[in-house]
């Protein structure tokens, strides 16, 4: 387990994140560049160790009911890892994935090798994966989709 000083170092050292001070000596952490109305990536970092980062678009996460995952136990290699995946989560759409799918909720982004970024959409009763604005492939299911991108070597954040 992290001291509070060692979680707070690990937390800074990400840019993207502006510390402000909330009641009882916590913080908050956001993220101003959100494209969602969500912007907070951890919440109520305590002097005691404790606090959570937003996990709501994770799927592999498990979080409570609010999107939150309680970070009192982490280590610094899985603490740098949720809050990335947090930030990435979080990041606005790009041109070609707002052209693709306007601003649908049914979307995932999948990252792969080389950073290559690949977008999920249900429409039409179909999955349609895209890389940027061209048409990768199109599944009947949801799985068939899946079992594609794991196969190859896409993880969603």
């Amino acid at each position: 387990m992290l001291s509070y000083e060692q979680k707070k170092a690990v937390i800074e050292s990400f840019s993207e994140l502006t510390r402000k001070e909330v009641s009882l000596g916590r913080a908050n952490y956001h993220y101003e560049n959100s494209g969602y109305d969500k912007k907070i990536v951890v919440y109520h970092l305590h002097p005691n160790g404790n606090g959570f980062v937003y996990a709501g678009h994770l799927a592999e996460a498990e979080t409570d009911d609010r999107g939150l995952v309680n970070i009192r136990d982490y280590g610094e290699d899985e603490l740098r890892a949720l809050i990335k995946a947090s930030i990435l989560s979080l990041a606005p759409k790009s041109a070609a994935e707002l052209a693709v799918s306007g601003t649908a909720d049914d979307e995932e982004r999948w990252h792969g090798p080389d950073n290559q970024t690949l977008l999920l959409v249900h429409e039409d009763e179909l999955w349609y994966v895209y890389a940027g604005l061209n048409l990768e492939s199109a599944f009947e299911t949801y799985e068939e989709a899946v079992h594609y991108l794991q196969e190859e070597g896409f993880r969603r954040p």
